[in-house]
């Protein structure tokens, strides 16, 4: 049987070549984007949009979470003047993964992962760390960027005209 696994989509662009990736390796793929840090709510649609549109065209069914920027300001207080990769990001990471964790658990889907790791800006030991705290037993600590993953979703954005964003989405980072 086929082993499914939730990936955590960053932003929409970021999501072709992990989705490839993860079939590659023989999973099922399920999307979901929970992004309570995108601001504003015009770019947090153009990315939620584009996320969608890579699903489509990767034959991936994707759920969104809610969208709460008010938790997640309420998460990182006291760390907005933090560098980016400080531990403001970390709150971040944490916020995002425990709740792909939970609808994980809640759908019964085996493992859990992120695109969050095919940043180059992204330090991906810190984001596995996190993801393999919140569950070492379901989180699939996988770094897109290597084999080229990175470049590979830039020319796949390319290819497509699909959205692409120039920040993290933390309104402290732009």
């Amino acid at each position: 049987m086929m082993k499914k696994v939730l990936l955590h989509i960053c932003c929409g662009v970021c999501a072709y070549s992990a989705i490839k990736a993860l079939k590659d390796k023989g999973f099922y793929v399920e999307g979901f984007f929970y992004n309570p840090n995108i601001e504003p709510l015009d770019e947090y649609i153009k990315r939620k949009d584009t996320a969608a549109e890579v699903c489509q065209i990767s034959k991936v069914s994707i759920s969104e979470g809610s969208y709460s920027p008010q938790q997640w300001h309420d998460i990182i207080d006291g760390y907005k003047d933090d560098i980016e990769g400080g531990r403001r990001c970390d709150l971040c990471y944490e916020m995002r993964l425990r709740e792909t964790l939970r609808v994980c658990q809640e759908k019964k889907i085996d493992f859990f992962t992120t695109t969050l790791t095919i940043s180059p800006y992204k330090n991906s030991n810190k984001i596995h760390q996190i993801g393999k705290k919140l569950s070492d037993s379901r989180f699939l600590a996988v770094d897109f960027k290597k084999n080229d993953g990175f470049k590979e979703t830039m020319r796949f954005a390319k290819k497509h005209n699909l959205y692409r964003q120039n920040y993290c989405g933390c309104l402290y980072n732009r």
